[in-house]
């Protein structure tokens, strides 16, 4: 077996790799009619990858070790199957970096829940590590989307806000807004360069979205604690509100995000009309009660 000590095995896979693939394969325009050598070229795998192109030669000649969200990526854009990932996170010395047991869910402290459960006319989410939706309202159900209705090891922030057309096309700001997200997700990667959950959110996204991958590769940080959202909404229309975002103070890393509007103005009184409805419809909005497993897509 080689061994991850071997500073040439990783390089020598990832070109062998990439000589086997065009760039149709991942979704690139062909700039020419004949190549003059097979596969991609360094800079088309950087770009899927949202990495430069001097750190992915740099991987490349071994002259850098990949951390495990690097590594996710590159999985997802050289298309490499169960086998070639496992290979490549031995090549990497990151045998550990795709656990077949999951962590823990996580889960809502009480505190948080009963403050969450009293908030009755503001749209409220408890966020938890790589930005999960732990916990929700009624509010916020009602205002983004039906969370109850999302799988739950999908129900992630910055996912929905890339990939639920419904969250996405309300946001009338929404490159604003998506790009905070990923600053944002890029403080959680800083916190936890190699947690392999986060590693394959950011893998997924960069795969699919040009936008994310282009983002994410800026490597712009933001803690996104406070601000001002504006949408569209489906029912009440137009809305402008505060966003402000408080960190637990037990370390868990949960953040309990509040939109509120001035009292008087329109955006009040369409939350209001938001509140009236899910109170009328009391299973519009059903929390999670405050867990997201980590079951398998």
């Amino acid at each position: 077996m080689v061994s991850a000590r071997d500073p040439g095995a990783l390089g020598a896979f990832l070109k062998a790799r990439r000589a086997q693939l065009a760039p149709a394969d991942l979704g690139l325009p062909e700039t020419e009619t004949h190549r003059k050598v097979a596969g991609l070229r360094r800079e088309e795998v950087a770009q899927v990858a949202a990495i430069s192109v001097d750190y992915y030669t740099r991987l490349e000649q071994g002259r850098v070790k990949a951390s495990a969200s690097v590594l996710a990526t590159l999985a997802r854009a050289l298309r490499l199957d169960e086998d070639q990932q496992r290979y490549l996170y031995e090549l990497a010395g990151k045998a550990d970096a795709r656990p077949r047991r999951r962590r823990p869910p996580q889960r809502v402290r009480p505190a948080m829940k009963r403050l969450l459960d009293q908030l009755t006319q503001t749209p409220a989410i408890v966020l938890g590590k790589r930005m999960d939706v732990v916990e929700w309202n009624a509010a916020a159900a009602a205002l983004y989307v039906d969370f109850a209705q999302v799988p739950a090891h999908r129900r992630n922030y910055v996912r929905l806000l890339f990939t639920d057309p419904v969250m996405r096309g309300m946001h009338r700001q929404w490159e604003h807004d998506a790009r905070d997200a990923v600053a944002a997700l890029r403080m959680e990667a800083a916190a936890d360069p190699d947690d392999p959950e986060l590693a394959r959110l950011v893998g997924e996204l960069a795969v699919q979205d040009t936008d994310f991958r282009v983002w994410w590769a800026e490597h712009r940080v933001n803690t996104a604690s406070y601000g001002t959202k504006h949408y569209t909404h489906r029912v009440v229309g137009d809305l402008t509100l505060d966003c402000d975002t408080w960190a637990s103070p037990d370390g868990s890393g949960q953040r309990l995000m509040v939109l509120t509007a001035e009292p008087g103005s329109p955006s009040h009184d369409a939350l209001r009309i938001l509140a009236s409805w899910t109170a009328a419809d009391p299973a519009a909005g059903q929390s999670g009660r405050g867990l997201v497993d980590d079951r398998k897509p």
